[in-house]
This record gives structure tokens, sequence and C-alpha cells, in this order.
């Protein structure tokens, strides 16, 4: 990306600017503009400059691919000791490391900084529904698994996939393979699934329901977070109703491998920084993100966790051998 940026420009141009060094820390962004990584990158960038925790603009680089793969590769391959190198990440990224999706690529190959956010996990039901609570559903679906489908908008596989097949494992079903789970193009069609009764429920964010929670189309079981959600406080999380699961598309980094150990506790620290700041917070409730803060070596142990759960149920349903 700074190739092209810096085409248009003189060598001398280039030269003076590169020594300048007024860029740097860079943001890899592994998608197109749009969308949750460029908004990591972008949001957290801006306010890293703004409180002073990094002394010149971020730039940000976004480099679609493979779902991610190719950012992760170029991270791995290329720029393995870059201590001015950040790389935004989520619940997907985790996701398809765990599912061998990166070409062989695994966790342990970067550095995972921190979450300071999330979109919530949430399961759903029509608002006329017979399942008044989380508990009748999860029964209904453990004593006979076909009873109960669920519509997400991830395909076969997915986090939406996954979220309800932890719950129902936590629930008591040992055998996941038996769960239903119809997998269309986006929340809002998983949504349209489960009002029409097509499906019993829907697995998605909260960011997808809120219109339909508004609009009195449907109940929110349960969020899966670690507390309830500002301003849903109405709704239980799955752990207080006896399911210790918690399942969110978390928004964060990872830095290279190869870095010093100072200079990642030196990134957590930063994160950490952006997490407890006042722009941080106003970003959050403009995009609907809810508070999940994990840095440093409890968030890398953490992802291990993940990474471990994801694969055990990926196999178990088939999507990886």
């Amino acid at each position: 990306m700074k190739t092209k940026i810096f085409s248009v420009l003189s060598t001398a141009v280039v030269v003076g600017f590169a020594a300048s060094n007024a860029f740097a820390t860079e943001c890899i962004a592994p998608a197109n503009p749009g969308g949750g990584w460029d908004f990591t990158c972008r949001s957290i960038g801006k306010i890293l400059y703004d409180i002073g925790e990094v002394d010149a603009p971020v730039q940000v680089t976004n480099m679609a691919g493979a779902g991610g793969g190719l950012a992760f590769s170029t991270v791995v391959n290329k720029r393995g000791s870059d201590n001015d190198l950040i790389v935004a990440a989520s619940s997907a990224t985790t996701t398809r490391l765990a599912q061998n999706a990166y070409g062989g690529a695994t966790a342990d190959q970067v550095r995972f900084v921190g979450a300071i956010g999330a979109d919530p996990g949430v399961i759903v039901v029509a608002a006329d529904s017979p399942f008044q609570s989380l508990n009748d559903l999860v029964e209904a679906a453990v004593a006979d698994p076909n009873s109960v489908a669920f519509a997400g908008g991830s395909a076969v596989g997915g986090f939406d996939h996954l979220k309800p097949l932890q719950v129902l494992k936590a629930g008591g079903l040992d055998d996941i393979t038996k769960v239903r789970y119809i997998g269309v193009d986006g929340g809002a069609d998983a949504i349209t699934q489960t009002v029409g009764g097509f499906t019993q429920a829907m697995s998605g964010d909260m960011s997808e329901v809120v219109g339909f929670i508004k609009a009195g189309e449907v109940r929110v079981l349960a969020v899966l977070t670690e507390e309830r959600v500002p301003g849903f406080e109405d709704i239980p999380t799955a752990r207080e109703q006896g399911y210790d699961v918690v399942a969110v598309n978390w928004r964060g980094l990872y830095v290279p491998k190869d870095i010093s150990d100072a200079d990642f506790e030196a990134w957590g620290a930063r994160l950490q920084a952006v997490a407890d700041s006042d722009a941080w917070a106003e970003q959050m409730a403009a995009n609907g993100l809810a508070p999940f803060t994990k840095v440093g070596g409890d968030f890398q142990s953490w992802i291990d966790g993940v990474i471990a759960q994801t694969e055990d149920m990926s196999r178990q349903i088939g999507v990886i051998q």
C-alpha cells in the first residue's frame, strides 16, 4: 500500500518523507475499506495518536485477501520482527486459524495483543415463540435435537453456527452433529427465517438484532457476554442462566511473533490506554460494541483456549478432519 501511495511522489519527496518518520506505526486491516477490521485500525489508530500513545499518525493499510490470510502470511513471512506493526483481528481470525483456513498457518506464528470491545453474540427467538428462556430452548434441543433448528448469518462451521453448539454442549448435549443449523446470507435473513417460523431460533450478534428488538419482532433469550450489555440490561447472559459460554465478535490486534517481550508489553499498555479513554467509549457506543477488555498475556491465554475449543467443535461437525 505504501508503494502505491508514494509512487505519485518524486524520489526526493519520498526520501524526505520517510526520513521524517511521519508514519511510525502501521496498522494492517486485512480487508477492503469499510467493515470491522478497517474500523478497528482506523478508530484505534486515531485514538492512539490523539491520546499521545504514539508520536505520529498511524498509517492504515488495507490488505484484503483470503479472509485475512494474506495479511497473516505477510506478517509471518515478511515482517516477523516489525515492532511498529499492528494488525486488526476479530473472532473471525481465530475461527479461521482453528479451521486451517489460512493454508497451514497457526495462531502461535503471531502474538495476540488484546481485545477492547466486542459485538455480543445472542440467541434469539420470535416474539411469539413458546420458548420463554434459554433453559426452555436448551431443554427442548437436548431432548430432541431435531425439534429445534437455528438460523445464522455464517456458513456451516462459522461463528454463528458454533455459538448455539457451545450453549447446547454446556447444557448436556453430547452429539452436537444432531443440531440443525441453516446458514443464510447475513443476520437479517437469519432473523427472517426465525420470525417466519422456518427455524426456531437465530444465532447472531447484538448489532444485527437491535432494530428487530425495538420493533417487537424478536426476544433475546441470552446474550453471550460475561456481563449484561449496557443499554440492554433486561437481557440475561447465558452464564447467569447456568451455561458458561462467552461468544463475542471481539475487536482487537495482533503483532508479529518475533518482537521483544518489552515491545509486546508496550503494545498491550497502549491498547489498554485506548480502552480506558473517553474517545473509545464514544466509539463503542456509536458502533454498538459492548465492553470487552482482555490485554496482554491474559488475552493470549484466552485465545489459546478459544482456538482449542473451536478446533474440537469443528472436528465434531466435520468442518476439519
